[in-house]
């Protein structure tokens, strides 16, 4: 007999009436009366006293009854648990960011994902550009952040934010007053550059070309805090995310000042290898990740 029928044997007797029974199953009266027919001779027993109404189980039908509801119960049970240990979040999560990324956001996100989900682990590094995506590639992390990602046939793109870029320089510096920084007002100033074979790099490059600026390249690094310690120094000025400098500029030790130049920003967002499903720790990290709150 299966499941389907006992329940149906149990919305029967506790509605007391074959109709009502069927009713809340979905099946038909006569459907009803035959599946405890085919019950009642598969145990060649009679389980409903059908001569009384409304009918009353007979002593078999009590105890079977007593039975099978324990019976379901059980199976429900067990399914319940199954079910919840399917969904439970465990496992390692394994995730690497570029510095300027990273060191913004993950701290909060990891700090969340273990209170939601403390049987979860998550191992974090903190690499070049270059590298986080050879170590998503080759599958020894799960997840990367990265900025200006670009999807291919192995990797799937998760965009989650355009970051504007701002002109940054010392406290002193003769443009820090400016209400607004034009690419004109850059020509010819020492500039503490990004790595020429960063992305980032080759955006600001175009966007100065195309104003016909040229900044005398003093120094090339390829992470932000180096260049904010070059800047804070006094070695030049720069173009940087504007979240990177945050706390910088809270601390007065540098300067940001929007740029008249409104096309320039920094996209970032979350790559993973192109997979059928991703790992469910996985599924729950990105979610916390692209919250709108965070974006």
């Amino acid at each position: 007999m299966n499941l389907d029928t006992l329940r149906l044997f149990c919305e029967i007797v506790r509605h007391r009436s074959f109709s009502k029974g069927a009713r809340a199953m979905g099946v038909s009266q006569s459907a009803a009366s035959q599946a405890v027919a085919q019950l009642e001779g598969h145990l060649d027993a009679i389980l409903i006293d059908r001569a009384q109404r409304p009918f009353a189980l007979t002593p078999e039908g009590r105890q079977y009854h007593e039975g099978v509801q324990h019976l379901l119960a059980g199976y429900d049970r067990l399914a319940e648990d199954i079910q919840q240990h399917r969904t439970q979040v465990t496992g390692e999560v394994r995730v690497a960011a570029i510095y300027s990324i990273g060191l913004a956001i993950m701290s909060r996100v990891i700090q969340q994902f273990m209170t939601h989900y403390p049987q979860a682990k998550i191992r974090t590094s903190y690499l070049h550009p270059h590298r986080v995506v050879d170590a998503v590639t080759s599958e020894d992390i799960d997840l990367g952040l990265i900025s200006y990602p670009t999807p291919s046939r192995t990797l799937n793109v998760i965009p989650l934010r355009d970051e504007k870029m701002v002109f940054v320089c010392p406290p002193g510096h003769p443009l820090a007053h400016k209400k607004k920084v034009e690419a004109r007002h850059l020509d010819g100033l020492p500039f503490v550059a990004f790595d020429p074979d960063l992305a980032i790099r080759r955006a600001i490059d175009k966007a100065l070309r195309s104003r016909r600026a040229k900044v005398n390249v003093a120094m090339e690094f390829d992470n932000t805090e180096t260049i904010k310690q070059a800047l804070e120094i006094g070695a030049g000025v720069t173009i940087l995310p504007e979240p990177t400098v945050e706390k910088e500029v809270a601390r007065g030790s540098l300067v940001a000042v929007p740029l008249a130049i409104p096309e320039l920003v920094r996209p970032i967002g979350v790559i993973h290898r192109r997979k059928l499903r991703l790992p469910l720790a996985v599924q729950k990290f990105i979610e916390l990740l692209t919250e709108p709150s965070r974006v």
